[in-house]
């Protein structure tokens, strides 16, 4: 989050995530042995910067667990039902920020991550990417961040155990963010 150094103290700027150019992939393992990949592609959100102090900065985001995307029809479609993420009842992933540390490169995002109407706390590392006008003159912000979760946390509990001992679906879910937003008017 870059600091802007004319910006009176407390000042805030609002930011809208951009779907076109914000890309929400998670991973996990498959029968222990290779990593299946897939992305969300229903993105909305807002992230408010404090120019002056990260800390007082805030992200709201809303992912579309409807469009869910592994690349497989079959899999996705489990994925969606209520072995997983139960999109009929349950069709909104969201993510809101409780505390933000380190500096404006590179920080730890903290907040409440919701599946299933199940919250739990989740931590991700965030390197801010730049800042820059595009060429229809409004501002954008770039952020890459990483986390994991226990997917069991969240009631998404189904898994086959295989012979060897191992499971079908691991249980760590490795998420890779790569965030573009367009700045709001004041």
């Amino acid at each position: 989050m870059t600091a802007v150094q004319t910006a009176p103290v407390g000042a805030k700027t609002v930011w809208k995530l951009d779907p076109a150019h914000t890309l929400v992939e998670f991973s996990a393992k498959h029968l222990m042995i290779s990593t299946v990949k897939g992305r969300i592609t229903g993105v909305d959100g807002i992230i408010r910067i404090n120019e002056n102090e990260v800390a007082n900065s805030s992200v709201e985001a809303t992912l579309d667990a409807r469009t869910l995307d592994t690349r497989i029809e079959p899999r996705d479609q489990h994925l969606r039902s209520a072995d997983f993420l139960d999109v009929e009842k349950f069709p909104a992933i969201t993510f809101r920020s409780t505390k933000i540390e380190g500096d404006e490169q590179n920080f730890k995002l903290t907040g409440d991550l919701t599946i299933r109407d199940i919250t739990r706390p989740i931590t991700l590392e965030v390197t801010f990417e730049g800042q820059t006008k595009d060429p229809w003159g409004g501002e954008r912000v770039g952020f890459s961040a990483t986390g994991k979760f226990d997917r069991r946390d969240y009631g998404l509990t189904w898994n086959v155990l295989l012979e060897s001992g191992g499971l079908t679906v691991g249980n760590d879910i490795k998420i890779s963010l790569e965030v573009e937003a367009i700045r709001q008017a004041e």
